[in-house]
C-alpha cells in the first residue's frame, strides 16, 4: 500500500467560530486516506454538546473510585495521618489541572482527539510513539480496575452463595471463582464500550451521585464501628511533620499527580465533545480538585476508622466491605465499587487507548477494535500483581507512569501553546506532505526531548517490586521528582531544538 493520501482542504477552508471553535468550511470534503477514519476526524461543531455538569459529572464518576480509594488509603497505610494525606491528595491535584486544561483546550477549539493533537508536535506518522505509550499506560490501569472491579463480584457472591464460592479451589494463588467474577467484569465493560460514547456519557451522569452516596455509607459505618467520629481523626501520624514526612511526601505528590497524568494528555479525548472553552474548563475546575479532595477525605477517615477498629489500616475498601456482617449493607458498598470502578475504568481506560490504538492503523483499527486490543493487554499485563502492595502501587507504579507521560505533556504544551499559539491546521494533521510531515512523518526532536526527559525522569526510580535495582543509579536523586522532572526536561529541550530548527530554515 503507498503512503499517499488524497489533497485535503487547504487551512483556508477551514472556518472559525465568533467563539472561536474551529472546524471545517461547509461542504469540503473530510480528509481520507492512511491516516484518517471517521473516530480520529474532528467532531463537527454541531455535535460538540458536552455541557460544565457533563464534564463535571465525568470526573465526578472518575475521582470517586475505588482506585482513588485506595490511593488515599494507602498513604495511611504507610505512615501519614488524615490530614498529611489529604493534603498530599489536594496539592496534586490542583498541580496536575493546570496541564490539563492546557493540553484540554485543543478538543472544544479543534474536535480532535489526543492521537491527533499530538500530531502537530510528534508529526503524523510519529504521534503513535506518544499515543501506543499512553494506551499501554491506560492498559495497565484498565487491568488494575477491572480487578478491583472482580473482587467485588467475588466477595458479593460469596455472600450470596456462601463458602463453596469463596473457599474455591485456587488456581495461581487466587480461587478459580475470582477468576471467573474477573473475567465477567471484564465482560461487561467490553459490551458498554461497544455502545459508544453518549452511552457512556449518560452513565457517567447517573454514576457520580450514586458512588458519592456510597462513600458516605461507609464512612457513617466506620465510625459508628469506632464509637464516633473522634477515633477517626485521632489516629497519630507515624512520620511525624519532620524529615521523615519530607521524605515519604515528595515521591507520593509525584505518585498522585501520576494517578491523572494519563488523563492530563487524553482529556482532548473527552473535551472535543465540548460546547465550549468554558464549559471544558469550568467544568474540569469543578470537577476534579474538589471532588478528588472530597473523596480522599472521606476515604482516608475511614481507612483511619479501620486501623483503630481492626489494629491496622485495611486499605482496599472491598476487603473493608467485607468485614460487615450486615448484609444489605455489604451488597450495597460492593455494588457502589462495582458502579464506581466502571464509571473510571471505561471513561478513562478505554476511552482513550481505544482512539489510540486507532491512529496507528486507522483503516484497519476503529475505535471499537482497539477497545478490544486494550480490554485483550489489560490481562496481559497481570495487574493482580501491581495492585497487591501499596508500595509498589504508589511509588512504582503510579511514580514511573506519572515521570513518562510527563515528558508528553511537556513536548504537547511547549508546541501547542508556545511555538504554534493555539493555532493548528486541521487539514494538515491528516495528510503526508503538510507541516506536520517533518521528516518521513517523524519529528526527530519530539522524539529526543521525550526520550531524554524519560530517562531524567524513571531512570533513577526503584523498579521494585516489578524488577529489582534502579536502571540508572546515579539518577536516583531525580526519582522523586520524575513527573516534574519529566515535563521540565522535555518541555525545555523540545522548545530549544524546535528553535534551532527554525534558525536554520531561516538561515537556508
Amino acid at each position: 500500500m503507498t503512503d499517499t493520501a488524497p489533497p485535503a482542504p487547504p487551512m483556508s477552508d477551514q472556518v472559525t467560530l465568533a467563539d472561536g471553535r474551529v472546524e471545517f468550511a461547509p461542504g469540503s470534503p473530510p480528509p481520507s486516506g492512511p491516516y484518517a477514519n471517521e473516530d480520529l476526524l474532528p467532531v463537527p461543531v454541531g455535535r460538540r454538546t458536552w455541557n460544565t455538569y457533563n464534564f463535571s459529572a465525568l470526573w465526578v464518576g472518575m475521582a470517586h473510585n475505588t482506585a482513588s480509594w485506595t490511593l488515599a488509603s494507602g498513604l495511611i497505610a504507610v505512615g501519614m495521618d488524615w490530614k498529611q494525606a489529604v493534603f498530599t491528595i489536594a496539592l496534586a491535584n490542583v498541580i496536575v489541572l493546570i496541564p490539563m486544561l492546557l493540553t484540554g483546550h485543543a478538543g472544544p477549539k479543534y474536535g480532535i482527539p489526543f492521537p491527533v493533537f499530538a500530531r502537530s508536535s510528534f508529526g503524523v506518522r510519529g504521534a503513535n510513539l506518544p499515543a501506543v505509550v499512553r494506551a499501554l499506560v491506560a492498559c495497565g490501569w484498565f487491568g488494575i480496575q477491572t480487578w478491583i472491579g472482580g473482587e467485588a463480584i467475588y466477595f458479593l457472591a460469596g455472600k450470596l452463595i456462601g463458602d463453596s464460592w469463596a473457599d474455591a479451589s485456587k488456581v495461581g494463588g487466587y480461587a478459580w471463582t475470582m477468576w471467573l467474577s474477573f473475567a465477567i467484569f471484564w465482560v461487561i465493560q467490553v459490551a458498554i464500550i461497544y455502545r459508544g460514547m453518549e452511552t457512556i456519557r449518560r452513565f457517567e451522569n447517573w454514576a457520580a451521585p450514586f458512588v458519592l452516596v456510597g462513600a458516605l455509607v461507609m464512612l457513617v459505618w466506620m465510625s459508628n464501628k469506632a464509637g464516633g467520629l473522634g477515633p477517626l481523626f485521632d489516629q497519630p501520624s507515624k512520620l511525624g511533620w519532620g524529615g521523615d514526612f519530607w521524605k515519604l511526601f515528595w515521591p507520593s505528590l509525584m505518585g498522585m499527580i501520576g494517578f491523572w497524568s494519563t488523563l492530563s494528555l487524553n482529556i482532548p479525548d473527552f473535551t472535543r465533545y465540548g460546547k465550549s472553552q468554558k464549559a471544558q474548563t469550568w467544568g474540569q475546575a469543578l470537577g476534579l480538585p474538589t471532588t478528588m479532595t472530597l473523596f480522599a477525605f472521606l476515604s482516608v477517615l475511614v481507612t483511619s476508622g479501620s486501623q483503630a477498629v481492626y489494629g491496622q489500616p485495611v486499605w482496599d475498601p472491598v476487603q473493608l466491605a467485607a468485614k460487615t456482617d450486615n448484609v444489605v449493607g455489604l451488597l450495597y458498598a460492593l455494588v457502589t465499587v462495582l458502579v464506581a470502578t466502571l464509571s473510571v475504568n471505561i471513561a478513562a481506560n478505554l476511552v482513550s487507548p481505544a482512539f489510540d490504538f486507532s491512529n496507528v492503523a486507522p483503516r484497519r483499527i476503529s475505535f471499537r477494535t482497539g477497545a478490544l486490543v486494550t480490554s485483550v493487554l489489560a490481562v496481559l499485563i497481570f495487574p493482580w500483581k501491581l495492585y497487591s502492595d501499596p508500595q509498589g502501587y504508589i511509588f512504582t507504579w503510579l511514580g514511573l507512569v506519572g515521570g513518562l507521560l510527563g515528558t508528553v505533556a511537556g513536548i504537547l504544551i511547549a508546541d501547542y501553546w508556545i511555538l504554534r499559539r493555539g493555532s493548528l491546521d486541521l487539514a494538515d494533521l491528516y495528510r503526508r506532505g503538510g507541516r506536520y510531515w517533518y521528516s518521513g512523518g517523524w519529528n526527530w526532536r519530539a522524539v529526543v526531548a521525550f526520550v531524554v526527559g524519560g530517562v531524567l525522569a524513571i531512570g533513577g526510580a526503584d523498579f521494585h517490586p516489578l524488577v529489582d535495582g534502579r536502571p540508572v543509579p546515579a539518577l536516583s536523586p531525580l526519582a522523586d521528582y520524575g513527573w516534574a522532572v519529566g515535563l521540565g526536561t522535555s518541555m525545555t529541550l523540545y522548545l530549544l531544538l524546535m528553535l534551532l530548527r527554525g534558525r536554520e530554515r531561516a538561515a537556508a
